[in-house]
């Protein structure tokens, strides 16, 4: 048994609402066990014996089919969310975890796109891209940085979706004990 963390770009924010109890219900009629959620911003974790390849596929075809939402599912295993926790470049020089983020990619960006990040990032800000995930550090807080989602897709041309720290490091909790 496997258990993951999907991530779901763009649920309730902008406008697009989704109760949690309707994502409990879609994860459950797809057979997956364990489920939880996380916050009310599209982060489920579950279980399964499943291989990994069609899991996001499925989990979108489900939610647009029975609520009506397109969004995009990134999957990150137990053993991904540890990896990418304890891996992160900014947490020896940054205390406060409300300035730390990480942005999950669907895909691993191109060499040349993932060098371009460095240009959006303001006076102290630092970016680093590490395979499928995009490490920020934004001193000025998130709100206020050019390092947001929107910009991290376009310059990478690849979907993504961003958490805090204190999100991640609760996913990697959660995960784990699960």
């Amino acid at each position: 048994m496997t258990t993951y963390a999907a991530l779901l770009r763009g649920i309730n924010v902008g406008g697009v609402k989704v109760d949690m109890a309707d994502l409990h219900a879609i994860f459950a009629g797809l057979g997956y066990v364990g489920i939880s959620t996380y916050l009310r911003s599209g982060n489920v974790l579950f279980g399964t014996e499943a291989p990994r390849t069609a899991l996001a596929a499925d989990i979108e075809a489900r939610i647009d089919r029975e609520i009506g939402v397109r969004t995009t599912v990134l999957l990150r295993s137990c053993e991904e969310l540890v990896a990418l926790a304890a891996g992160n470049p900014f947490l020896d020089r940054e205390p406060d975890p409300t300035k730390l983020h990480v942005t999950f990619l669907a895909e691993e960006p191109g060499r040349g796109r993932a060098a371009g990040l460095a240009a959006l990032a303001a006076d102290g800000e630092e970016v680093a891209v590490v395979g499928r995930e995009v490490y920020l550090h934004c001193p000025h807080g998130y709100g206020r940085t050019k390092l947001n989602n929107s910009a991290i897709e376009r310059r990478l041309a690849v979907k993504a979706t961003t958490r805090n720290w204190r999100t991640v490091t609760a996913l990697r909790g959660l995960a784990t004990a699960a």
